[in-house]
């Protein structure tokens, strides 16, 4: 009964605001079922998956959860705890701020419930004949890389779908050692020592370490990516994982989005103008997408904020503030001169100290009718039990610019009923906008032309 005198005012006051032409109301709370994100979805739905027009210089491919019935393979029994979840993720964050501190193709995206993650995956093809891998998508990083056979249980980890196995593909080839692929693979900090063949001649080795203490290395290779049906990729570049460690869950490899000449950004820039899109799921049973080369309707029904270049993997924006409940909250503007990387395969927003504190006193401020539990995985989580409706207010980020992007409510603010968001740092270091605060909106990587843009509810 906490939550009625919320409810009741929201109700009542979106009347009074609808019955005088208004909608002001409406941008401050929102009435949400619990059951809304507290009971796990059944059956996929594809119903808002972004198709593009025939004929268009575009291709899509689905994008879903790992976790949820959207994925392309059953749910793990076995999947993390959200504890171990947050605990990579924010492994990953750390990593990458360690980092930065120094024509159009699309296809369905799934939150990844089937592989164990709070990671979002798409299904290629890779090799000819083309043979499917479920892929993450992660624009913190640029190799792509699958895992391939011969590899057995002490050298790679269990994943639902069988080895990529190369001597089973036409157009599978090792890069050789003594090229420039290689020596620019070395020196953009992703090489190996070079290995030797079967069929003789020294292979150019790879070698990734992430944030979250995972590693893969082998083979820096190249072959044919199948993006959608009849839309190839040739000669691209990847690595054939002979040897992976860590805590990775059962995904059949990763694809690299970041900003270096090894990803599959830049590797399609010819085609594509080195611009992509995505828009992540807000619920295990739906579809988004992720998309190369600009939107077809190019910049209508998108805000755009200037694109900062510090690191060429990572894409950095400048966020100028927040509002709560309508109510900006109070924070100088060098409380984010750290910066924002946008990222893809962290799960939680971090936030520099100060603007963190102010969110989080404003947000339990809104929510104080529902009780705080103590010992959270994030430090603002409620719990809503015999609540059948809970009042969120809405949150806003806002960027230079003066691009301002409502976030998804409720699933583009709590996480398991936690905010999905949490303490970065200093001020004066990069914050991270994590994948929850992404969810349902299309984010526009637009390198070309030094920006970032935000459809809102695009899937």
């Amino acid at each position: 009964m906490a939550s009625l005198p919320l409810l009741v005012c929201f109700i009542l006051c979106t009347y009074n605001s609808l019955a005088h032409g208004g909608n002001e109301e409406e941008h401050v709370l929102v009435a949400v079922p619990t059951s809304r994100y507290s009971e796990p979805a059944a059956t996929c739905s594809t119903s808002r998956v972004r198709w593009l027009d025939e004929g268009s210089n575009t291709v899509s491919v689905p994008l879903v959860h790992r976790h949820g019935p959207c994925a392309p393979s059953t749910r793990s029994s076995d999947e993390p705890s959200l504890s171990e979840r947050l605990r990579r993720s924010r492994a990953r964050s750390k990593y990458i701020m360690s980092r930065a501190s120094k024509s159009n193709v699309s296809i369905p995206t799934h939150l990844g419930g089937s592989v164990d993650s709070l990671e979002y995956v798409v299904t290629v093809g890779l090799g000819t004949p083309a043979v499917s891998q479920v892929l993450l998508i992660d624009t913190g990083s640029d190799l792509s890389w699958v895992q391939c056979a011969p590899c057995n249980s002490t050298t790679c980890y269990p994943q639902k779908d069988p080895l990529f196995d190369p001597s089973r593909s036409s157009t599978y080839a090792p890069i050789p050692c003594n090229t420039d692929a290689c020596r620019d693979l070395t020196r953009d900090g992703y090489g190996s020592d070079c290995t030797s063949g079967s069929g003789g001649g020294a292979q150019c080795g790879y070698a990734i370490t992430y944030g979250d203490g995972s590693q893969t290395t082998g083979v820096y290779s190249n072959e044919t990516l199948t993006m959608a049906p009849g839309v190839t990729v040739k000669d691209f570049h990847f690595g054939c994982g002979h040897d992976q460690d860590g805590p990775n869950d059962k995904y059949d490899g990763l694809l690299g989005l970041g900003g270096a000449p090894e990803s599959l950004v830049v590797q399609t820039s010819s085609v594509y103008g080195g611009a992509f899109s995505y828009c992540l799921p807000a619920a295990n049973d739906q579809a988004g997408f992720l998309a190369l080369g600009a939107p077809v309707n190019d910049a209508s029904g998108f805000v755009f904020t200037p694109m900062v270049r510090e690191q060429q993997t990572f894409y950095v924006v400048n966020m100028t503030g927040i509002t709560v409940g309508g109510e900006p909250i109070d924070v100088p503007p060098s409380a984010f001169s750290g910066g924002m990387i946008i990222d893809s395969g962290t799960v939680v927003t971090e936030l520099q100290h100060t603007a963190y504190a102010a969110l989080q006193a404003a947000f339990r401020k809104a929510m104080a009718a529902y009780p705080l539990l103590p010992n959270g995985e994030l430090d603002t989580c409620y719990n809503f039990t015999g609540h059948s409706n809970v009042t969120v207010p809405r949150v806003a980020l806002t960027f230079s610019g003066g691009a301002t992007v409502d976030l998804d409510v409720p699933d583009g603010i709590l996480l398991d009923n936690c905010l999905a968001f949490q303490e970065a740092g200093p001020d004066n270091q990069p914050g991270i906008l994590g994948n929850v605060n992404q969810r349902t909106l299309e984010v526009l990587y637009d390198v070309g032309h030094g920006r970032v843009g935000f459809g809102a509810d695009a899937c």
